[in-house]
Order: structure tokens, then sequence, then C-alpha cells
């Protein structure tokens, strides 16, 4: 970070705990209060799992663009023009809810909250290197990451919560859920005017183009491509990127539906109220407790020792709603059991697949590896996605979760091919 005089600087407290939340808002709305939202207004299982999985693809190839940001504008600049945009189309969504053909209109404006917010997640990381010093981005990203799960909790459980809450008072579900998503906005729209005055404003915060000209940024930019596709074992790699997630990804669509569905049709049929609390309250908590013990326990002996009991942990719990399924219990004990359960095996499991993308991403053009191995795993868990709607609805509840464990074996296949160095991830005096 410039700390010249001419430069305007800022705590890193205020602005980079708010500027990761706004992260985190749009990529939580858009994934997963989405599928919720969809449900409780009477879509298809096979609908939603489709369309919400096709949402992902900002996601997927936001490195195709990423030069764009460094090319046109500074970082600051698409931090905000983002979040405003994202405000504006969040209340855009907001009217379309109670419309006809909403669903229509409500997937073209969560297409343009989503592309968006794959842009913001580009400036920000960006803007979190050029407006920190080398030691404070050490320090802070335990903090970003904590901004960010905040984020998570807020859209799967309090907005979740407030929109069955709401029903009551705004007298339908479509009235209920616009007036929530107009909440979001507001927020969004406050982040925004927040940040125009807070985020601080980095000498280095400029153009490429203005240095270096579009052709040798593009060119270096497809050099990174070419470089990643020459790593050692490439084919690995990517089938351990585009599997390791293959059955959690079809889960992740269905579960919420599942738990909201009459009896009769084989579902749980709990309330919109009750699926915040669920899966934002307890769900989250023990996902966030398997994430610290995975991160300490990679810590002390390396990802090549956990390996084994994390690809374990991130898929043998998915069981649970095989169980629930058969049992549909009425009390709420065993479900809350359930969900804890699955969400702290993910927790845990998912951190082996977070540090083999740094693993992988180590060397030349690291950041841009990263960022490659991002949209690899987001494209792994798109397109299994896109069929579990499907597939639920053609075998049912019982024999769909049945399915999914027989689908977690790319996953132990993948974990066995794979090369992992024994000391990466270990701790070292």
């Amino acid at each position: 970070m410039d700390n010249s005089p001419n430069v305007k600087t800022r705590s890193p407290w205020s602005w980079i705990p708010t500027l990761y939340f706004g992260q985190g808002i749009p990529f939580v709305m858009v994934n997963m209060v989405s599928v919720v939202m969809y449900k409780a207004m009477g879509i298809s299982n096979a609908d939603i799992a489709l369309y919400t999985s096709w949402l992902n693809l900002p996601w997927v190839i936001k490195p195709l663009w990423s030069p764009l940001v460094d090319i046109f504008g500074t970082k600051r600049t698409w931090i905000l023009s983002m979040q405003f945009l994202i405000g504006a189309a969040l209340a855009g969504l907001a009217l379309t809810i109670p419309a006809e053909g909403f669903f229509q209109w409500s997937l073209a404006i969560l297409w343009l909250v989503a592309f968006s917010s794959a842009t913001h997640d580009i400036a920000a990381d960006g803007f979190y290197m050029l407006g920190l010093q080398e030691h404070q981005q050490a320090a802070f990203v335990g903090v970003r990451s904590t901004a960010f799960r905040l984020a998570m909790i807020i859209g799967q459980g309090a907005l979740v919560y407030a929109a069955g809450e709401l029903k009551v008072y705004a007298g339908s579900v479509a009235a209920a859920w616009s007036l929530t998503f107009f909440i979001v906005a507001a927020v969004f729209l406050l982040l925004f005017v927040y940040h125009r005055f807070i985020l601080p404003v980095p000498a280095s915060d400029t153009a490429s183009l203005s240095d270096s000209g579009f052709l040798p940024v593009m060119s270096e930019f497809g050099n990174t491509f070419v470089l990643f596709l020459r790593k050692e074992q490439i084919g690995r790699i990517l089938a351990f990127l585009l599997l390791y997630r293959f059955a959690e990804a079809q889960l992740l669509k269905i579960a919420p539906p599942f738990m909201m569905d009459a009896r009769a049709d084989g579902g749980l049929a709990l309330a919109t109220s009750e699926i915040g609390k669920l899966y934002g309250g307890v769900g989250v908590v023990f996902l966030l407790i398997g994430g610290l013990l995975g991160g300490y326990a990679i810590s002390k002996k390396g990802l090549k020792f956990w390996i084994w009991p994390m690809v374990m942990a991130i898929n043998i719990p998915d069981a649970v709603y095989l169980f629930l399924s058969y049992i549909q219990p009425e009390h709420w004990l065993p479900m809350y059991i359930s969900v804890a359960v699955e969400q702290l095996g993910y927790g845990f499991g998912f951190t082996a697949y977070m540090l083999f993308m740094v693993m992988v991403s180590e060397g030349t053009h690291k950041t841009a590896h990263y960022a490659l191995c991002t949209g690899l795993m987001a494209l792994g868990v798109m397109v299994p996605g896109m069929f579990s709607g499907f597939l639920q609805e053609w075998l049912g509840y019982q024999h769909f979760f049945l399915w999914v464990m027989i689908a977690t074996l790319p996953s132990f296949l993948v974990a066995a091919w794979v090369t992992i160095d024994p000391e990466f991830g270990k701790k070292k005096n």
C-alpha cells in the first residue's frame, strides 16, 4: 500500500469487514436463498435445480473477463459501480416477484446480480492486495473470511426466516419475499454509499491500459492459461477439481426443497422460517466449526495425512438425508442433528478442497491460477446441480438420496488418484 501523503488511507477495520460482507450477500442470495424462494413460490424441483445451477456460470467463467477489470478503470471504481448495480438489481427483483411471469423476470435479474457479483469479487480481491501492506494482507485473511461467512448466516438464516415471518404481515408469500429483497437492496445501496467515502485510494490502483497497453496485458493473461494447462498431472488435477464435490453438488440443490415439501410428497413439511433457523442457524454454525477444525488439523499433519478423513467427512454424512427421507420425523430434533452432522462434515471435508486449490496454484501467476481453480470448482457444482432436480423428480426423495450416496464414489476415486506433497499445509516451525 502506498503511504505517500497524497493517498487517502483508512484503517483496514473500517472497510475490509464491510467489503467482504458485501461480497458474500449477493453470492448467498443468488445461489442459496433463491432456491428457498422459488420452492416457496411453487416452482418445481427440476426447474429450481436447473435454472439456479445456471446462475453459477458467472463464477465459473469470471477468469475470462478478469483482465478487463485490470485494463479499464480502477479496482475502487469497479467495486463501487458493481455495488450500486447489485443494489439496484435487487430492488428490481423485489418488484418482479409479485408480477406475472415472475420466474422468467427474476431469473434474468438474478443473472445480472450474479455477473455483477462475480465482477465485484475480482475487483475486491485485487483491491485487497493494493489497499494493504503485505503483513496486513496475512493478518486480515481471517477477517475477510469471517465477514463472508457472516453474510451466509444472515442470508440463509435471518433473511429466509424474515421472509417466512413477513408472510403474516404482507398477506402472501410473494409480497413477503418482495419486501425481503427490498430490505436487502436498501442495505446494499447503503454499503455503496458507505464505501464511496470510506474505501482508501491507493496510488497503485490504476488502470493497466494506461501503464502497459491492451495487447501486452491480454498476452500475459493468455499465458496464464497455457502455464496452468502445462502443470504436471493436469488431468488428475482437473478430475479432482471437477469431481470432489460431485455428490454434495447434487444434494445442495435438493436438500432445502426436501425439507419444505409436503409429507405426502416425501418431504418434511417445514415452513420457510424454519428453514432459515435450520440452515442459517445450526447449519452455518457447524459449517464454521468444521472449517476451523479442518484448518487446524491440516496445519498439524499436512493435507496428505488428512485427505482420506476429509473425503469421508464430506461424503458419508450425506447419508443423514437418506435416513430422514425414510423416517420423516415430525419432531425437530432429528432434523437439526442431521443437518448439524452433515454441515460439520462438509466444513471439515471442504478444507481439503480449498488447500488443494492453493497447492495447485503455487508458482508463477499464483493469483490467476487460483482464480482458475475457483472457476473449475464452480463448474463442478453447476453441472451436477443442473440435473439433480430431474433425477429427484424421477426417483423420488428416498431413491434420490440413495443415488447421492452412490455418487460419492468419484470423490474417493479422484482423491486416490492425485499426488499430494506430504509437507504441504503443515505448519513450519
